[in-house]
């Protein structure tokens, strides 16, 4: 048996690291600012813990990038900690040797486990390598009697290593960027990369972009103060962003002041939740339900996910529920176990818990503000209840969590529970639920139930077929029936006449015979209202399976289309159906009797959905005709 080491061959493994570590070629911009950021926190630990008695107390940090285009250059210059050449050799020259997890090993007796530090495996560094033909790097260590040191690569396996000529503490990195990424050397891309991952780092950092070919000053440790003076420069992050602060001590403004700046969205959000946890893992942010404009918009969320200040992602799926990311909103996490590139998550189950408490929140903010202000709680829901239904459908526990919540508008534009619904319509519709989606085409029915004291929630978007059928399927109790599939004994006379019934069989042979339509489903009932001549009905369980096939067929293996069970219903306490009772066995009359019963046929579809273009092309020379015979 032999054992042995692995070896990494350098000239392989590079070339790897440029190519397929990093998805997106701007990470380079995170990685080394993200060093200058940690550099900064290993030195202002140090100055804590007594180690670093050359730092003044009130040492302001900074981080400077500096744009060349003239030059092809771009340099990330911080006053941290710096290197020393055995650092450098160290830190550098070893691939994947992490300089943080050291730093956290030396002291972790005296700083613990939580010292925010970004970097942890050692390969951020080598980013740089995937826009630039060379690299040089002039640092400068704290520590006393240092010297200064270059190190310059090219991108290959060889490095040259002298003395520097850098003067102050620190580490300046320059870039000479290749063709191939020569856009990064447009200001206006530099700064975007910058504000994209960089806007709330922990330390100041500063920009600038030489127009000309001026020979570069060396940095130096006032070198900001003497901007400040002169022109006043401002730092382009914010390194206390609004979720550090507690709760208490952010004023609305600020929240919408964050929301605007963020998210690029002029618009005032509706709400938002604030959160704050340390344990069992940190975790600070905020999350807004923004004003939709319309249905579709509502897929537009934007949950951005930061570590430690540093911008990771957009829409981590692991950490943030599907249904949250209709949401907009920055989360910090700083325990997030994310893979070596940084830009995913390992599998852990710790993403899980994170989750699960990210849903409860939000849970929670919606039940307490519904139990607290349900008159603002109303007002919002038409923006917010796309979310929380597909939060529902994907999610049990937030169902349960916001069940008692769950509202739904009626027909006089209020908002009611589930339970207030029912127990106010039940006397006259007992567990049915009856709705609308269209309040316009289905205007007939409406009046209907309103003319007999009638109530019916509207139910008008995309996710209201599945979400109806979700809470069906756990709320066994209560049956949800679009308005025109079947007529509730509280719109029928209940007095009929023994004649009723071979009139009824009268009326339906003639509909059947003047339609040319012996297979058509018709039946009669006494309706309470003589306004209505006809109306359609069509089975609750056939149009929610032809609506499904429509949206969700190809993926669930469902056919196109599936047959119709829609029945004519015609009303015996109609002027129209008595006078053509009076009609039938009067040949003469037998073409207005066709008219009339193609014209009821077809008011009574329009009243259920809309004419296709023949149908309506003879509904409008029908109707000529008989304003002709008047």
């Amino acid at each position: 048996m032999e054992k042995g080491n692995l070896s990494i061959n350098s000239e392989n493994i590079l070339p790897i690291i440029k190519k397929w570590l990093y998805s997106d070629a701007d990470i380079f911009m995170r990685e080394l600012v993200s060093n200058g950021a940690d550099a900064v926190t290993k030195l202002r630990k140090m100055s804590d813990m007594g180690e670093a008695p050359g730092v003044p107390k009130d040492e302001r940090y900074t981080i400077l990038v500096t744009l060349d285009k003239a030059n092809k250059t771009i340099s990330v210059d911080d006053n941290g900690i710096g290197m020393t050449g055995d650092e450098v050799k160290q830190y550098i020259n070893q691939i994947a040797f992490s300089g943080a997890n050291d730093f956290l090993e030396k002291y972790k007796d005296k700083i613990g486990s939580d010292a925010d530090i970004i970097g942890h495996f050692g390969l951020g560094f080598y980013s740089a390598f995937m826009v630039a033909d060379k690299v040089q790097i002039d640092t400068l260590s704290y520590a006393e009697g240092a010297a200064p040191v270059r190190w310059v690569c090219d991108g290959g396996v060889e490095y040259e290593m002298s003395e520097s000529p850098r003067s102050a503490r620190g580490t300046c990195v320059t870039l000479h960027i290749n063709e191939e990424s020569k856009d990064f050397l447009e200001e206006y891309k530099l700064r975007g990369v910058l504000n994209k991952y960089c806007g709330f780092i922990p330390v100041e950092i500063f920009f600038e972009a030489v127009e000309e070919k001026p020979k570069k000053p060396e940095r130096s440790d006032d070198v900001i103060d003497a901007e400040a003076e002169d022109e006043a420069p401002k730092p382009i992050n914010d390194i206390n962003p609004l979720w550090l602060k507690q709760p208490s001590d952010c004023t609305d403004e600020e929240y919408k002041e964050f929301y605007h700046k963020v998210f690029m969205d002029f618009g005032d959000p509706l709400f938002w939740i604030h959160l704050n946890m340390d344990y069992p893992f940190r975790l600070k942010g905020i999350l807004y339900f923004p004003k939709l404009k319309h249905e579709l918009e509502s897929i537009e969320g934007q949950v951005k996910l930061y570590n430690n200040q540093v911008f990771i992602a957009d829409n981590i799926k692991e950490v943030i529920p599907e249904f949250l990311l209709l949401l907009k909103g920055a989360l910090d996490c700083p325990d997030l176990p994310l893979n070596v590139s940084r830009s995913f998550l390992q599998n852990d189950g710790y993403v899980t818990k994170m989750s699960g408490y990210i849903t409860r929140k939000v849970a929670d903010k919606l039940t307490t503000l519904f139990k607290k202000d349900r008159d603002a709680y109303n007002g919002y829901w038409e923006d917010i209840n796309q979310f929380i239904k597909y939060g529902c459908i994907r999610d049990k526990d937030f169902y349960d969590k916001v069940k008692p919540a769950l509202l739904f508008k009626t027909l006089d534009g209020s908002y009611k529970t589930l339970e207030e619904f029912t127990a106010a319509n039940k006397p006259k519709t007992g567990d049915k639920v009856y709705y609308v989606t269209n309040q316009q085409q289905q205007s007939q029915y409406i009046k209907l139930f309103k003319d007999n004291g009638m109530d019916a929630v509207v139910l008008s978007t995309n996710l209201d077929n599945p979400f109806i059928s979700y809470l069906e399927s756990y709320e066994r109790d209560i049956h949800f029936n679009r308005i025109d599939s079947d007529l509730t004994d509280s719109l029928k006379d209940g007095g009929k006449k023994p004649e009723d019934e071979s009139a009824a069989n009268a009326l339906q042979e003639i509909f059947k015979e003047m339609l040319d339509n012996q297979n058509l489903k018709v039946q009669t009932e006494t309706l309470k209202s003589d306004s209505v001549s006809a109306i359609i009905l069509e089975a609750e369980h056939s149009r929610r399976m032809q609506e499904m096939s429509k949206m969700f067929g190809p993926q669930m293996g469902l056919p196109e289309t599936f047959a119709s069970e829609e029945t004519l219903v015609l009303n015996l306490a109609s002027p129209l159906a008595r006078q053509l009772l009076e009609m039938r066995g009067d040949d003469s009359r037998k073409e207005d009797m066709r008219l009339i019963c193609q014209q009821i046929y077809d008011l009574a579809v329009m009243s259920h959905k809309p004419l296709d273009t023949e149908a309506m092309a003879k509904f409008i020379e029908r109707s000529n005709k008989l304003l002709l015979r008047l």
